[in-house]
């Protein structure tokens, strides 16, 4: 029963997802929000969506036209370099994207009479992240609940997983690694130094396909 509507940017995280409960999604959903990598993301998310015969749906979202500061915006400044448990990373917050994202995402799930909005957050980003913590997946999940007529619910499945975990899921069920795409900078070729690049090579290290900068 193709049921889920998947939150999918492309990058690793989600393409697990994406590539875990294939026979369950009825549509991809991307969002150009306006950060400096959505271009690339998008691009690798139509691909894999393509290959596995999914519906594959981009949302217009330009936060950057709104007022929203965060240097993950292409009205941002620089990307920082270093781990995601840095001070340092907290520059990259959007504020509030994944309330926002699945509110949009639930919109369309009741539109369509689908009940299941998947989202692949982890443990990993809960100590920037405020959206991505579980006591907020509850409480957007109740929200969500409560405000569709067909009881719309998150399934977060990697809350408690970290990304090295995630990372051994995707490739035990042959996710193609290489066609996922993470870096901040939005670069053809992975930086290697950003946040999210450090995290991917921790996550697939022995098993990372990934062509890197640095």
């Amino acid at each position: 029963m193709k049921d889920i509507i998947i939150l999918y940017s492309g990058g690793m995280d989600s393409s697990v997802a994406l590539y875990q409960y294939t026979d369950r999604v009825r549509l991809a959903v991307s969002f150009n929000y306006g950060s400096k990598h959505n271009v690339r993301e998008i691009e690798y998310a139509a691909k894999n969506c393509k290959a596995l015969d999914i519906e594959h749906r981009v949302v217009e979202l330009d936060l950057n036209k709104m007022g929203f500061v965060s240097d993950l915006l292409q009205s941002g400044g620089e990307i920082p370099d270093g781990h995601y448990e840095d001070e340092s990373m907290k520059k990259t917050v959007v504020p509030f994207r994944n309330g926002i994202m699945l509110s949009i995402a639930a919109g369309i799930a009741e539109s369509m009479d689908c009940n299941k909005l998947l989202i692949s957050n982890h443990a990993g980003d809960h100590a920037i992240y405020p959206d991505c913590r579980p006591d907020f997946i509850q409480s957007m999940n109740d929200a969500i609940r409560f405000g569709t007529y067909n009881d719309v619910e998150i399934m977060a499945p990697y809350t408690n997983l970290s990304k090295r975990e995630i990372a051994l899921i995707g490739k035990e069920i042959g996710v193609p690694f290489e066609k996922t795409y993470s870096c901040y900078n939005g670069q053809k070729v992975h930086c290697g130094t950003c946040g999210t690049c450090t995290e991917r090579k921790e996550a697939l290290k022995g098993f990372d396909p990934t062509e890197y900068q640095r």
